[in-house]
């Protein structure tokens, strides 16, 4: 039984922190993202050595209410770093180490891949995140072994990109997380250089935001803003013009994924400890 409630305010709006929330396996490896479909259903992504770690799903489905609903791509994902669900239902996982974007829909059945797979350098090198433009085009950040944001097509051409190892405007020190806004800005989490960039589409640098410490994970706020997630451990929202509008710790280590559901509650994922961390709105509060 908890014997505590807390709570965390972002903004205005203020949250419930539920924890440890759903039925995540144990001992299979540790939540490395989450996100939500349309109709609420929780995709966790887990992650684990695949030369040490022990059988089991990549990808456990959850209700919105916790319950497991199903689990999958075990025998199809190596090293699954995030995963997003694109706007049709489609679930992508990056594939970090095994240089791949799988493409899978949501029974985990795959439908196609981006990336040559077990293949550094064409055009993946360890990558990171994926994100949609309202367009269909797709962004990937390459953030472990490389520097770069790429473009794609919706059907999965490439359409080149940008980025170069460094500090300065467009360049990268593991862009770690991609998320297009609500006015088709891209965000980027440059982890090592402590600030999130802001680009046009086709990659024009247009702002740095910075106190943030190693930021993990965006995702888009209402109103046009940001969700950053980083290593302090706090999760900040920002305004769309990069304002801080509300700041708040609730999670113990760090929250290396997220995603903002239909319903408002935000799902963060931990890995030490392993457990996903799920904040409810408080209505009228």
């Amino acid at each position: 039984m908890t014997r505590h409630v807390l709570f965390v305010r972002l903004g205005a709006q203020l949250y419930r922190i539920e924890r440890p929330w759903g039925d995540v396996p144990v001992g299979v490896g540790a939540p490395s993202d989450v996100a939500c479909d349309a109709e609420g259903r929780v995709y966790v992504q887990l992650r684990q050595d695949p030369y040490a770690g022990k059988d089991g799903p990549a990808v456990v489905v959850l209700a919105p209410d916790g319950r497991r609903i199903d689990a999958w791509g075990g025998e199809a994902v190596a090293d699954g770093h995030m995963l997003s669900v694109h706007p049709d239902g489609r679930v992508f996982v990056v594939d970090r180490d095994a240089q791949e974007i799988i493409i899978f829909d949501r029974t985990g059945k795959r439908l196609g891949g981006i990336g040559k797979r077990h293949a550094p350098g064409e055009p993946f090198n360890a990558p990171c995140d994926v994100a949609f433009g309202a367009d269909g085009t797709i962004y990937v950040a390459d953030g472990y072994a490389a520097s770069c944001i790429h473009r794609f097509s919706a059907e999965g051409t490439p359409m080149g990109g940008w980025g170069t190892p460094g500090e300065g405007p467009g360049e990268f020190s593991t862009p770690h997380s991609v998320w297009v806004m609500e006015d088709g800005r891209v965000a980027v989490a440059d982890r090592e250089n402590n600030r999130v960039q802001v680009f046009a589409p086709d990659g024009t640098w247009l702002a740095d935001w910075r106190n943030l410490h190693k930021p993990m994970s965006v995702h888009g706020a209402p109103g046009g803003g940001l969700y950053v997630t980083d290593q302090v451990p706090s999760l900040s929202l920002l305004g769309a013009d990069g304002a801080l509008l509300g700041r708040g710790r609730p999670v113990l280590n760090g929250a290396h994924g997220m995603w903002r559901a239909p319903d408002g509650c935000i799902y963060l994922s931990e890995q030490n400890p392993p457990r996903i961390t799920r904040l409810v709105p408080v209505e009228g509060a």
